[in-house]
């Protein structure tokens, strides 16, 4: 989350963050390379991980407690970079009852050149950003509402209603947010609030808001996470006797927030952001939930296991 937001092209700050064009909406030139969706069911309902691509940032930002040491010689021994944390943006787009709801929007390349492929991966599976009928966010930081405005200041998904957690909304869109909390220079606290407040203007009129704990929809249910932002909300995605986790930012990447438990920087109340980051990663290992992390490595799907240490991630096995 904490990698690149603003209107300014081009500039790098301090921590080697680039803050990029807020909110375009169009899709990077194709290029050779793997696919960026992968499909699979839960229960009944159709499920499709979308990338949007990749963000990424000092990795002293996400894991903002870790001894330096001991940080770089996790990220040596998992064969990471020791100066950049590459995140991945893994949304989902699920079908059910007729309907097309779409997880997340992305980031656009409000937080960097390498963000904005969503709508390249929808075309990849047939379908236009018309064909959306709901885009639901889990908070509002830009990479997760950034592709919610065309690089006209349009609409992206033209057709969709959008639903966003209200106490997020309250904080980020309808006052000026005071983001001292993050561990990042002034002008980037800056843009990145200009980003959030750009990348809504063109839904604000029409906007759904919800508290975290609804169902918005048969065969979702919003839980509460709070700490990362003031109204953070986690996904259940459930059919029958199939469930699906959806942890939105209680970790940004399984080596630094799952498999150790250092605390993210960008969490806006550390104390409340872990409480939520126990009690439902608890509930993932005893309920053996799949997960989806939306910043984990693509297709982003696995589960928790309860260790002595803490929590182990086990990525699942690919599905063709």
């Amino acid at each position: 989350m904490l990698t690149a937001a603003s209107a300014i092209t081009g500039l790098i700050v301090p921590t080697g963050m680039a803050f990029a064009q807020a909110a375009p909406a169009a899709s990077p030139p194709a290029q050779a390379g793997n696919a960026g969706h992968y499909r699979f069911r839960v229960g009944d309902i159709s499920a499709t991980v979308l990338s949007d691509g990749l963000i990424g940032g000092p990795p002293r930002v996400y894991a903002s407690d870790a001894p330096e040491a001991e940080l770089q010689e996790v990220l040596r021994h998992a064969f990471l970079s020791t100066d950049r944390l590459t995140l991945n943006l893994n949304t989902l787009l699920i079908e059910t009852n007729g309907r097309r709801i779409l997880l997340e929007a992305g980031a656009g390349q409000t937080m960097g050149p390498q963000g904005g492929r969503i709508f390249q991966n929808l075309a990849a599976i047939g379908l236009r950003p018309e064909d959306i009928d709901v885009v639901i966010v889990s908070h509002t930081h830009p990479d997760h509402v950034g592709n919610l405005r065309t690089a006209d200041g349009a609409k992206a998904f033209p057709r969709a209603t959008i639903f966003a957690p209200r106490a997020d909304w309250d904080f980020f869109v309808r006052n000026d947010p005071d983001l001292s909390y993050m561990p990042v220079p002034v002008d980037f606290r800056r843009n990145f609030a200009a980003a959030i407040k750009r990348s809504v203007e063109p839904v604000t009129n029409g906007i759904e808001l919800y508290e975290a704990g609804a169902e918005i929809v048969p065969g979702l249910t919003t839980l509460p996470a709070f700490g990362h932002t003031p109204g953070m909300a986690n996904f259940l995605v459930h059919s029958g006797n199939d469930q699906l986790l959806l942890t939105a930012d209680l970790a940004y990447h399984p080596i630094v927030n799952v498999d150790r438990p250092w605390l993210p920087g960008p969490d806006r109340d550390k104390d409340t952001a872990l409480a939520s980051r126990r009690r439902i990663f608890d509930m993932a290992a005893a309920d053996r939930l799949l997960v989806l992390g939306f910043h984990y490595p693509f297709p982003g799907l696995g589960r928790m296991l309860r260790t002595d240490a803490g929590y182990a991630w086990v990525p699942v096995n690919w599905q063709f």
